[in-house]
Protein backbone atom coordinates (compact mmCIF):
# COMPACT_ATOMS: atom_id res chain seq x y z
CA UNK A 1 0.00 0.00 0.00
CA UNK A 2 0.99 3.67 -1.12
CA UNK A 3 2.13 5.97 2.16
CA UNK A 4 -0.33 8.65 0.82
CA UNK A 5 -3.27 6.21 0.97
CA UNK A 6 -1.95 4.97 3.96
CA UNK A 7 -2.05 8.29 5.56
CA UNK A 8 -5.56 9.16 3.87
CA UNK A 9 -6.88 6.04 5.63
CA UNK A 10 -5.16 7.36 9.06
CA UNK A 11 -6.89 10.34 8.68
CA UNK A 12 -10.38 8.78 7.94
CA UNK A 13 -9.99 6.95 10.88
CA UNK A 14 -9.49 9.79 12.98
CA UNK A 15 -12.43 11.66 11.38
CA UNK A 16 -14.75 8.88 12.34
CA UNK A 17 -12.90 8.84 15.78
CA UNK A 18 -13.71 12.88 16.27
CA UNK A 19 -16.96 12.73 15.42
CA UNK A 20 -17.93 9.89 18.32
CA UNK A 21 -16.59 12.73 20.95
CA UNK A 22 -19.43 14.31 22.53
CA UNK A 23 -20.69 16.46 25.05
CA UNK A 24 -23.74 15.77 27.06
CA UNK A 25 -26.11 17.75 28.53
CA UNK A 26 -27.44 16.08 31.94
CA UNK A 27 -30.53 17.75 31.77
CA UNK A 28 -31.75 17.72 28.79
CA UNK A 29 -29.69 15.10 27.40
CA UNK A 30 -28.64 17.04 24.03
CA UNK A 31 -25.45 16.22 22.39
CA UNK A 32 -22.51 18.71 21.70
CA UNK A 33 -19.36 18.31 19.23
CA UNK A 34 -17.49 20.68 21.42
CA UNK A 35 -17.06 21.32 24.65
CA UNK A 36 -17.30 25.42 24.50
CA UNK A 37 -20.88 24.68 22.91
CA UNK A 38 -22.02 22.62 25.90
CA UNK A 39 -20.79 25.36 28.00
CA UNK A 40 -22.59 27.91 26.32
CA UNK A 41 -25.41 25.72 26.71
CA UNK A 42 -25.47 24.98 29.86
CA UNK A 43 -24.29 28.51 31.03
CA UNK A 44 -27.58 30.16 29.07
CA UNK A 45 -30.12 32.42 30.65
CA UNK A 46 -33.21 30.01 30.02
CA UNK A 47 -32.29 26.59 31.74
CA UNK A 48 -32.86 23.93 29.19
CA UNK A 49 -36.15 21.28 30.28
CA UNK A 50 -35.33 18.20 32.45
CA UNK A 51 -35.15 15.12 30.54
CA UNK A 52 -36.17 12.31 32.88
CA UNK A 53 -33.70 9.44 31.73
CA UNK A 54 -30.68 12.42 31.01
CA UNK A 55 -27.50 10.92 30.38
CA UNK A 56 -25.33 13.40 32.22
CA UNK A 57 -22.09 14.64 31.30
CA UNK A 58 -20.25 12.31 28.57
CA UNK A 59 -16.34 13.03 27.91
CA UNK A 60 -15.48 10.31 25.10
CA UNK A 61 -11.69 10.39 25.18
CA UNK A 62 -10.30 11.73 21.64
CA UNK A 63 -7.92 8.78 20.09
CA UNK A 64 -5.01 10.01 19.47
CA UNK A 65 -2.85 9.79 15.78
CA UNK A 66 -0.28 7.22 17.51
CA UNK A 67 -3.80 5.40 18.82
CA UNK A 68 -4.92 4.72 15.33
CA UNK A 69 -1.63 3.45 13.80
CA UNK A 70 -1.18 1.18 16.83
CA UNK A 71 -4.62 0.10 16.53
CA UNK A 72 -4.60 -0.19 12.35
CA UNK A 73 -1.27 -2.24 12.73
CA UNK A 74 -3.25 -4.74 15.99
CA UNK A 75 -6.17 -5.41 13.14
CA UNK A 76 -3.89 -5.91 9.99
CA UNK A 77 -1.53 -7.97 11.97
CA UNK A 78 -2.63 -11.04 14.02
CA UNK A 79 -0.25 -13.34 15.17
CA UNK A 80 -0.36 -16.65 13.02
CA UNK A 81 0.53 -20.12 14.85
CA UNK A 82 1.98 -23.15 13.35
CA UNK A 83 0.62 -26.55 14.22
CA UNK A 84 2.49 -30.29 13.82
CA UNK A 85 0.31 -33.39 14.10
CA UNK A 86 1.23 -36.77 13.60
CA UNK A 87 -1.47 -39.67 12.94
CA UNK A 88 -3.86 -37.29 11.77
CA UNK A 89 -6.71 -39.52 10.30
CA UNK A 90 -9.33 -37.83 8.78
CA UNK A 91 -8.17 -34.18 10.60
CA UNK A 92 -10.47 -33.78 13.01
CA UNK A 93 -8.40 -32.60 15.44
CA UNK A 94 -6.56 -30.17 12.63
CA UNK A 95 -9.95 -28.76 11.19
CA UNK A 96 -10.57 -27.64 15.23
CA UNK A 97 -7.42 -26.16 15.25
CA UNK A 98 -7.09 -24.34 11.61
CA UNK A 99 -10.75 -23.15 12.28
CA UNK A 100 -9.37 -20.54 14.76
CA UNK A 101 -6.22 -19.80 13.06
CA UNK A 102 -3.34 -22.20 13.43
CA UNK A 103 -1.48 -22.60 10.66
CA UNK A 104 -0.37 -26.72 10.02
CA UNK A 105 3.47 -27.11 9.03
CA UNK A 106 3.06 -30.48 8.69
CA UNK A 107 0.35 -33.31 9.03
CA UNK A 108 0.90 -36.92 8.73
CA UNK A 109 -0.76 -40.55 8.66
CA UNK A 110 0.01 -43.56 7.23
CA UNK A 111 -3.38 -44.50 6.04
CA UNK A 112 -4.32 -43.67 2.18
CA UNK A 113 -7.32 -43.10 2.49
CA UNK A 114 -6.93 -40.42 5.34
CA UNK A 115 -4.03 -38.70 3.85
CA UNK A 116 -5.95 -38.56 0.52
CA UNK A 117 -8.54 -36.73 2.63
CA UNK A 118 -5.99 -34.82 4.26
CA UNK A 119 -5.19 -33.52 0.76
CA UNK A 120 -8.19 -32.98 -0.31
CA UNK A 121 -9.37 -30.62 2.28
CA UNK A 122 -5.58 -29.10 3.42
CA UNK A 123 -4.67 -28.56 -0.22
CA UNK A 124 -1.64 -26.20 0.36
CA UNK A 125 -0.15 -27.93 3.73
CA UNK A 126 2.80 -31.00 3.15
CA UNK A 127 1.24 -34.38 3.87
CA UNK A 128 3.13 -37.25 4.68
CA UNK A 129 2.43 -40.40 4.05
CA UNK A 130 4.17 -43.34 6.39
CA UNK A 131 4.95 -43.38 10.27
CA UNK A 132 5.24 -40.85 11.94
CA UNK A 133 8.58 -42.80 13.20
CA UNK A 134 9.76 -42.00 9.48
CA UNK A 135 9.23 -38.28 9.83
CA UNK A 136 12.67 -36.18 9.21
CA UNK A 137 12.89 -34.49 11.80
CA UNK A 138 16.11 -32.54 11.15
CA UNK A 139 13.49 -30.43 9.14
CA UNK A 140 11.56 -29.13 11.82
CA UNK A 141 14.08 -29.01 14.62
CA UNK A 142 15.58 -25.52 14.20
CA UNK A 143 12.18 -24.02 13.61
CA UNK A 144 9.83 -22.75 16.12
CA UNK A 145 6.72 -25.19 16.75
CA UNK A 146 4.06 -23.67 18.82
CA UNK A 147 2.14 -27.10 18.81
CA UNK A 148 3.28 -30.48 18.68
CA UNK A 149 -0.28 -32.64 18.74
CA UNK A 150 -1.54 -36.35 17.42
CA UNK A 151 -4.15 -38.79 18.07
CA UNK A 152 -1.22 -41.74 18.66
CA UNK A 153 -2.97 -44.94 17.91
CA UNK A 154 -4.86 -45.79 20.73
CA UNK A 155 -6.55 -49.44 20.35
CA UNK A 156 -3.54 -50.88 22.65
CA UNK A 157 -5.57 -48.84 25.13
CA UNK A 158 -9.63 -49.00 24.11
CA UNK A 159 -11.88 -51.17 26.57
CA UNK A 160 -13.17 -53.01 23.40
CA UNK A 161 -9.44 -54.14 22.28
CA UNK A 162 -6.85 -56.73 23.85
CA UNK A 163 -5.12 -53.66 25.91
CA UNK A 164 -1.51 -54.33 25.56
CA UNK A 165 -0.53 -51.17 25.92
CA UNK A 166 3.12 -50.01 26.01
CA UNK A 167 4.20 -53.49 24.90
CA UNK A 168 1.97 -53.34 21.46
CA UNK A 169 3.86 -51.57 18.46
CA UNK A 170 1.16 -48.81 18.20
CA UNK A 171 1.76 -47.99 22.05
CA UNK A 172 5.10 -47.58 21.58
CA UNK A 173 4.39 -44.98 19.24
CA UNK A 174 3.53 -42.93 22.30
CA UNK A 175 6.74 -43.06 23.46
CA UNK A 176 8.08 -42.08 20.59
CA UNK A 177 5.93 -39.13 20.23
CA UNK A 178 7.92 -38.08 23.82
CA UNK A 179 10.73 -38.29 21.44
CA UNK A 180 9.77 -36.33 19.24
CA UNK A 181 8.71 -33.79 22.15
CA UNK A 182 12.80 -33.39 23.09
CA UNK A 183 13.75 -32.79 19.36
CA UNK A 184 11.55 -30.29 18.28
CA UNK A 185 10.65 -28.51 21.60
CA UNK A 186 7.55 -27.25 20.89
CA UNK A 187 6.01 -24.72 23.35
CA UNK A 188 3.08 -26.67 23.65
CA UNK A 189 2.20 -30.31 22.93
CA UNK A 190 -1.14 -32.23 22.66
CA UNK A 191 -1.93 -36.11 22.85
CA UNK A 192 -5.18 -37.05 22.10
CA UNK A 193 -6.44 -40.74 23.40
CA UNK A 194 -9.52 -43.03 24.82
CA UNK A 195 -10.26 -42.70 28.21
CA UNK A 196 -9.02 -46.67 28.48
CA UNK A 197 -5.37 -45.07 28.87
CA UNK A 198 -6.78 -43.90 32.26
CA UNK A 199 -7.17 -47.60 33.89
CA UNK A 200 -5.32 -49.53 31.64
CA UNK A 201 -3.10 -51.37 33.79
CA UNK A 202 -4.83 -49.68 36.80
CA UNK A 203 -3.58 -46.43 36.40
CA UNK A 204 0.17 -47.60 35.49
CA UNK A 205 0.18 -46.70 31.98
CA UNK A 206 -0.77 -43.18 32.56
CA UNK A 207 1.42 -42.79 34.99
CA UNK A 208 4.45 -43.97 33.25
CA UNK A 209 3.67 -41.76 30.13
CA UNK A 210 3.60 -39.02 32.15
CA UNK A 211 6.75 -39.72 34.34
CA UNK A 212 8.20 -40.54 31.11
CA UNK A 213 7.53 -36.65 29.95
CA UNK A 214 8.59 -35.40 32.93
CA UNK A 215 11.78 -36.82 32.63
CA UNK A 216 12.55 -34.33 29.74
CA UNK A 217 12.21 -31.73 32.53
CA UNK A 218 10.36 -29.43 29.90
CA UNK A 219 6.74 -29.66 30.15
CA UNK A 220 3.85 -28.91 32.35
CA UNK A 221 1.29 -32.00 31.70
CA UNK A 222 -1.90 -31.94 32.95
CA UNK A 223 -4.68 -34.03 31.66
CA UNK A 224 -8.62 -34.58 31.84
CA UNK A 225 -11.26 -37.12 30.61
CA UNK A 226 -13.22 -34.49 28.01
CA UNK A 227 -17.34 -35.34 26.94
CA UNK A 228 -17.67 -34.06 23.50
CA UNK A 229 -21.41 -33.76 23.95
CA UNK A 230 -20.16 -30.55 26.60
CA UNK A 231 -18.52 -29.37 23.89
CA UNK A 232 -21.06 -28.77 21.00
CA UNK A 233 -21.03 -31.90 19.79
CA UNK A 234 -24.10 -33.91 19.16
CA UNK A 235 -22.59 -37.25 21.00
CA UNK A 236 -21.59 -38.61 23.98
CA UNK A 237 -17.52 -39.50 23.07
CA UNK A 238 -15.21 -39.39 25.82
CA UNK A 239 -11.92 -38.72 25.04
CA UNK A 240 -8.48 -38.13 27.27
CA UNK A 241 -6.54 -34.69 26.89
CA UNK A 242 -3.14 -34.50 27.72
CA UNK A 243 -1.70 -31.11 27.32
CA UNK A 244 2.02 -29.77 28.08
CA UNK A 245 3.34 -26.53 28.30
CA UNK A 246 7.12 -25.73 27.78
CA UNK A 247 8.13 -24.64 31.15
CA UNK A 248 9.74 -21.70 29.78
CA UNK A 249 6.62 -19.94 28.81
CA UNK A 250 5.55 -19.61 32.41
CA UNK A 251 1.49 -19.93 31.97
CA UNK A 252 -0.93 -22.45 32.92
CA UNK A 253 -3.13 -24.68 30.28
CA UNK A 254 -6.63 -24.36 31.19
CA UNK A 255 -9.04 -27.01 30.47
CA UNK A 256 -11.94 -25.87 28.56
CA UNK A 257 -15.03 -24.58 30.48
CA UNK A 258 -18.02 -26.75 29.75
CA UNK A 259 -20.59 -24.72 26.66
CA UNK A 260 -24.02 -24.19 27.57
CA UNK A 261 -25.16 -25.79 24.51
CA UNK A 262 -25.17 -29.34 24.22
CA UNK A 263 -26.72 -30.36 20.93
CA UNK A 264 -28.51 -33.19 20.45
CA UNK A 265 -29.57 -35.44 17.07
CA UNK A 266 -32.50 -33.25 15.73
CA UNK A 267 -29.86 -30.11 16.05
CA UNK A 268 -28.08 -32.00 12.88
CA UNK A 269 -30.44 -34.62 11.37
CA UNK A 270 -33.13 -32.50 10.54
CA UNK A 271 -32.96 -31.86 6.87
CA UNK A 272 -29.67 -32.96 6.20
CA UNK A 273 -29.10 -34.17 2.84
CA UNK A 274 -28.85 -37.86 1.48
CA UNK A 275 -25.45 -39.02 1.36
CA UNK A 276 -23.95 -42.51 0.81
CA UNK A 277 -24.53 -45.07 3.31
CA UNK A 278 -24.96 -48.50 4.18
CA UNK A 279 -28.36 -50.47 4.34
CA UNK A 280 -30.06 -53.65 6.50
CA UNK A 281 -30.73 -56.63 5.40
CA UNK A 282 -34.50 -57.50 5.39
CA UNK A 283 -34.38 -59.52 8.79
CA UNK A 284 -32.81 -56.50 10.80
CA UNK A 285 -35.45 -54.31 9.57
CA UNK A 286 -38.37 -56.19 10.68
CA UNK A 287 -36.33 -56.32 14.03
CA UNK A 288 -35.88 -52.09 13.83
CA UNK A 289 -39.64 -51.83 13.28
CA UNK A 290 -40.37 -53.06 16.67
CA UNK A 291 -37.96 -51.03 18.32
CA UNK A 292 -38.82 -47.31 19.07
CA UNK A 293 -36.59 -43.90 19.81
CA UNK A 294 -34.04 -44.89 21.85
CA UNK A 295 -34.61 -48.70 22.34
CA UNK A 296 -32.25 -50.92 21.50
CA UNK A 297 -32.82 -55.42 21.96
CA UNK A 298 -34.43 -55.50 25.49
CA UNK A 299 -37.47 -53.44 23.72
CA UNK A 300 -37.77 -56.52 21.60
CA UNK A 301 -40.46 -59.96 22.15
CA UNK A 302 -38.40 -62.19 24.95
CA UNK A 303 -38.46 -64.92 22.18
CA UNK A 304 -37.00 -62.52 19.36
CA UNK A 305 -34.56 -61.00 22.06
CA UNK A 306 -33.45 -64.41 22.46
CA UNK A 307 -33.24 -65.41 18.85
CA UNK A 308 -31.33 -62.59 18.22
CA UNK A 309 -28.84 -62.20 21.21
CA UNK A 310 -28.22 -65.93 20.95
CA UNK A 311 -25.71 -67.37 23.82
CA UNK A 312 -25.56 -63.53 24.96
CA UNK A 313 -29.25 -63.01 26.31
CA UNK A 314 -28.16 -65.12 28.97
CA UNK A 315 -24.48 -63.93 29.88
CA UNK A 316 -25.91 -60.79 31.79
CA UNK A 317 -24.92 -57.11 31.12
CA UNK A 318 -26.20 -54.06 29.19
CA UNK A 319 -25.08 -54.46 25.99
CA UNK A 320 -27.71 -51.74 25.16
CA UNK A 321 -25.38 -50.71 21.92
CA UNK A 322 -27.12 -54.66 20.02
CA UNK A 323 -29.92 -52.74 17.86
CA UNK A 324 -29.60 -49.68 18.96
CA UNK A 325 -32.10 -47.15 17.55
CA UNK A 326 -31.16 -43.51 18.22
CA UNK A 327 -33.20 -40.52 19.81
CA UNK A 328 -33.56 -37.24 18.47
CA UNK A 329 -33.71 -35.60 21.50
CA UNK A 330 -30.48 -37.01 22.75
CA UNK A 331 -26.86 -37.02 21.56
CA UNK A 332 -25.81 -40.07 19.73
CA UNK A 333 -23.77 -42.52 21.53
CA UNK A 334 -20.27 -43.15 20.29
CA UNK A 335 -20.29 -43.27 16.49
CA UNK A 336 -17.83 -46.32 15.91
CA UNK A 337 -16.28 -47.50 11.82
CA UNK A 338 -19.48 -49.00 10.66
CA UNK A 339 -22.49 -47.78 11.66
CA UNK A 340 -24.08 -51.39 10.97
CA UNK A 341 -22.55 -54.50 13.19
CA UNK A 342 -24.29 -56.45 15.65
CA UNK A 343 -21.82 -54.00 18.62
CA UNK A 344 -21.73 -51.17 16.48
CA UNK A 345 -25.71 -50.63 15.98
CA UNK A 346 -26.54 -47.08 15.12
CA UNK A 347 -29.72 -46.95 13.40
CA UNK A 348 -31.52 -43.42 12.55
CA UNK A 349 -33.87 -42.34 15.29
CA UNK A 350 -36.92 -41.97 12.38
CA UNK A 351 -35.91 -44.16 10.01
CA UNK A 352 -35.04 -48.27 9.61
CA UNK A 353 -31.74 -47.77 8.42
CA UNK A 354 -28.10 -46.82 9.36
CA UNK A 355 -26.84 -43.34 9.99
CA UNK A 356 -25.72 -42.19 6.45
CA UNK A 357 -21.73 -40.81 5.95
CA UNK A 358 -22.62 -37.16 6.05
CA UNK A 359 -24.94 -37.65 9.25
CA UNK A 360 -21.73 -39.40 10.61
CA UNK A 361 -19.92 -36.40 9.81
CA UNK A 362 -22.42 -33.85 11.07
CA UNK A 363 -22.80 -36.19 14.51
CA UNK A 364 -18.80 -35.47 14.48
CA UNK A 365 -18.72 -31.75 13.88
CA UNK A 366 -17.51 -31.74 10.20
CA UNK A 367 -18.50 -29.11 7.98
CA UNK A 368 -20.88 -30.21 5.13
CA UNK A 369 -18.34 -29.01 2.68
CA UNK A 370 -15.34 -31.83 4.37
CA UNK A 371 -14.43 -34.42 1.92
CA UNK A 372 -13.47 -37.67 2.15
CA UNK A 373 -12.01 -40.32 -0.13
CA UNK A 374 -12.36 -43.97 0.01
CA UNK A 375 -15.26 -46.49 -0.30
CA UNK A 376 -18.47 -45.71 1.93
CA UNK A 377 -16.86 -47.96 4.12
CA UNK A 378 -13.55 -46.35 4.62
CA UNK A 379 -15.25 -42.75 5.07
CA UNK A 380 -17.43 -44.86 8.04
CA UNK A 381 -14.44 -45.80 9.48
CA UNK A 382 -12.54 -42.28 8.85
CA UNK A 383 -15.12 -40.67 10.79
CA UNK A 384 -15.81 -42.79 13.46
CA UNK A 385 -11.69 -42.69 14.78
CA UNK A 386 -11.79 -38.90 14.43
CA UNK A 387 -11.76 -36.25 16.89
CA UNK A 388 -14.93 -34.59 16.56
CA UNK A 389 -14.22 -30.66 14.84
CA UNK A 390 -16.05 -28.79 17.79
CA UNK A 391 -13.82 -30.62 20.90
CA UNK A 392 -10.79 -29.67 18.75
CA UNK A 393 -11.75 -26.34 18.51
CA UNK A 394 -12.74 -25.62 22.20
CA UNK A 395 -9.14 -27.27 22.53
CA UNK A 396 -7.19 -24.93 20.44
CA UNK A 397 -9.57 -21.62 21.61
CA UNK A 398 -7.73 -22.91 25.01
CA UNK A 399 -4.29 -23.04 23.36
CA UNK A 400 -4.74 -20.12 21.68
CA UNK A 401 -5.40 -18.46 25.41
CA UNK A 402 -1.75 -19.48 26.50
CA UNK A 403 0.49 -18.28 23.49
CA UNK A 404 -1.24 -15.06 23.32
CA UNK A 405 -0.96 -13.93 27.08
Amino acid sequence: MKPRNTRAGLKNILTIYNEMVKYCCERCGNEFSKKSSYESHKNRKTPCDDKKDGAGLIHKKVISHKTCIKEKKQMSETKKYNVIEVCSGAGGLSTGFTSVGFEPLLLNDNNKCCVDTLKMNHPKTPIFKGSMMDIDLDEYKNKEIDVLMGGVPCQSFSQAGKRKGITDDRGKLLLYFIKMLDTLNPKIFIIENVQGLLTHNKGETIKYIIETIGKLQKYTVSYQLLDSNNYSVPQNRKRLIIVGVRNNINKVFVFPKVHTYKPVLKDVLVGCPTSPGLVYKKEKCDLFALIPPGGCWVNLPEELQKSYMGKSYYSGGGKRGILKRLDMNKPSLTLLTTPSQKQTERCHPLETRPLQTLEYARIQTFPDSYKFAGSVNQIYKQIGNAVPVNLAKAIAEEVLNVLNS
